[in-house]
């Protein structure tokens, strides 16, 4: 465990976007974006200099700022990649964000890397594979890691004997085991719940939400057909995609409101990865969480 991490919470209890290219002009010229934070993807910046990084280091001179890692892999049954970790550790050190987070995936093995978060068995080995890679990743890091809960599409299948245990279970003795925190995506649950078909106030209900330290809403899409649709999913015929493409919907905004309301507020991220929408727009989802945050510290402030 990283020292001097005492807080889970290290950024401001307020509405963040993700800062894409596109947009970083406006946050460096004219009146620039009222926003309390940002959030990146690590890798967009493991170089050495050069101007992306330049001005990501003159943005984050005035915003706080969370690094939001998709390549450490924390299921690989082969430990971590060494210089991976010490390019997140270099930049880290350089930008010192006031949070970093990843992803319960593994995105690799052996120095090959696929372009996707893919889902693993949550099983008590899974538990002891991915418990060792977080302790390791804090160690050479130098901070406490957030991890992710995942998007999934279809449920996996498991040996016979070979038991799974239930997701909120899984992260909450990942965190009591490692001191990492959790990144709560509200999104993923809402996909999760469809394409698998259970009950996403359910699963919120025993989510650990004491060791959230950052939450994430995002746009999904649907597409026709679920060809792996068993007896226990929706056999609606529809699959919802992770796309982060489009405006958070209205389930999602719901199942948020049910969050805050049990913890108060929190950093909220809107991520917008894809069809990137003009600024005015991803601000104004920002606007929407802000709404519900400030409902929320009126709820607190009148108790």
């Amino acid at each position: 465990m990283p020292e001097g991490a005492a807080s889970l919470v290290t950024l401001p209890r307020r509405a963040g976007v993700g800062l894409r290219h596109p947009h970083v002009p406006a946050f460096l010229e004219g009146e620039r974006p009222d926003i309390a934070w940002i959030e990146v993807h690590s890798e967009t910046y493991l170089v050495a200099g050069g101007p992306r990084l330049a001005a990501l280091e003159a943005i984050r001179r005035d915003h706080a700022l969370s690094c939001h890692g998709v390549g450490l892999s924390l299921g690989s049954a082969r430990g971590l990649d060494a210089t991976h970790l010490a390019n997140l550790r270099r930049l880290y050190d350089r930008l010192q964000p006031e949070q970093i987070s990843d992803h319960l995936a593994w995105t690799g093995t052996d120095g090959a890397y696929l372009n996707d978060l893919l889902p693993l068995p949550l099983t008590a080995h899974t538990l002891d594979v991915v418990a060792a890679n977080v302790a390791h990743a804090q160690d050479v890091l130098g901070r406490r890691l957030l991890v992710e809960n995942p998007s999934l599409y279809m449920p996996l299948t498991l040996p016979p004997g070979v038991e799974a245990m239930p997701e909120p279970q899984f992260l909450a003795e990942l965190a009591a085991r490692t001191g990492c925190g959790l990144l709560l995506d509200v999104n993923n649950v809402a996909v999760c719940a469809h394409n698998l078909g259970f009950d996403a106030a359910r699963y919120l209900a025993d989510f650990p939400l004491a060791a959230v330290g950052e939450i994430h809403v995002a746009g999904h899409r649907r597409e026709a057909f679920a060809p792996w649709v068993g007896p226990d999913a929706r056999a609606d015929g529809v699959v919802l995609i992770d796309d982060h493409a489009s405006r958070v919907s209205d389930g999602v905004w719901d199942l948020l409101a049910g969050v805050l309301a049990r913890t108060g507020p929190l950093p909220v991220l809107v991520e917008w990865d894809m069809d990137l929408p003009p600024l005015e727009v991803l601000l104004g989802e920002a606007a929407r969480a802000q709404s519900l945050l400030d409902a929320v510290q009126a709820k607190v402030a009148h108790a």
